[in-house]
């Protein structure tokens, strides 16, 4: 799940993309590529793909509310989302639940530009990835396209333990909090925060940290909103207080394709448009048990 929460990190800057102009990216310098080769045609096109009648979307596994495997198959708002960018280019959807690597780049490589080393393929769309200007321009084999949703950091909390109000991040210098290990709530809350060493308990993953708040080994779990409330049961409440020294909570998601398939990337940002527009992606959300906060197109 690193890549996943590093690629937040990543995104909480103060050049989040958006409604803003597009960069320049003065500065950077484009991504070394092999001299003396042919150009290779990495992925399918957008022709091919409505010949051939599928599109592989990959997704995060074992990452609830957006994707991970359920009874009847692959589920989350992620997946619905995939399904109906299916549905609208009149193709099948075909899912690829994908492990996070260690950072962005080894996943953008891994499973949209390139491939992996060992009995590997790119994928035609790759769902959650990060919006932000800074990945636009270092990464120039990825086009960052499909915004879809707003993302930020919040807090969920038993309200045995806190029946009056929600609890800001200083108390948890003296309560238990459970963040999932080197996300950002973990950075934020044993760097800036200072919170005890004792007092923040680490887990594999939020699910975990949320299953240990059900059962009343902490007091509270700090991460994204959204997985909190996809994860939430009875006598849990969630709030997103100020977060005090950390620059930037929320960010923006969207989706990724090679650069080579631009005209496929405009075609699902349409559809995707449409979706926010016409009210269906919010409808995707509360089927899940979410809120959905629109991020900037």
């Amino acid at each position: 799940m690193r890549a996943r929460l590093l690629a937040i990190c990543l995104a909480l800057v103060p050049a989040l993309a958006g409604a803003q102009p597009a960069p320049t990216c003065a500065g950077y310098t484009p991504e070394a590529r092999p001299q003396n080769t042919f150009p290779q045609d990495v992925g399918r096109s957008l022709d091919r793909i409505t010949e051939e009648g599928w599109i592989e979307v990959a997704l995060y596994e074992d990452f609830p509310p957006w994707s991970f495997m359920g009874a009847d198959g692959p589920e989350g708002i992620d997946v619905d989302l995939a399904r109906l960018i299916g549905d609208e280019l009149g193709v099948e959807t075909r899912l690829r639940l994908v492990q996070a690597g260690e950072t962005l780049d080894q996943d953008m490589l891994n499973y949209v530009y390139r491939g992996a080393a060992v009995d590997g393929r790119v994928s035609n769309v790759f769902m959650h990835a990060p919006y932000d200007v800074d990945l636009s321009c270092r990464m120039d084999q990825v086009v960052f396209t499909g915004i879809y949703a707003e993302e930020s950091l919040a807090i969920a909390y038993s309200l045995a333990e806190y029946p009056e109000k929600g609890p800001v991040p200083a108390y948890f210098r003296y309560d238990r909090v459970g963040v999932e290990n080197d996300s950002i709530s973990d950075f934020y809350l044993t760097g800036l925060v200072g919170a005890a060493a004792d007092k923040v308990h680490r887990f594999p993953s939020t699910s975990a940290a949320m299953a240990a708040l059900a059962a009343g080994e902490v007091m509270a779990v700090m991460a994204p909103i959204t997985e909190l409330e996809g994860l939430a049961g009875e006598g849990i409440a969630i709030h997103s207080p100020p977060l005090l020294g950390l620059e930037r909570s929320s960010w923006t998601i969207g989706v990724a394709v090679s650069t080579q398939h631009r005209p496929l990337g405009y075609e699902v940002d349409a559809i995707i448009g449409r979706a926010v527009e016409d009210g269906r992606l919010e409808a995707i959300y509360a089927r899940h048990g979410a809120t959905y906060r629109p991020g900037l197109r």
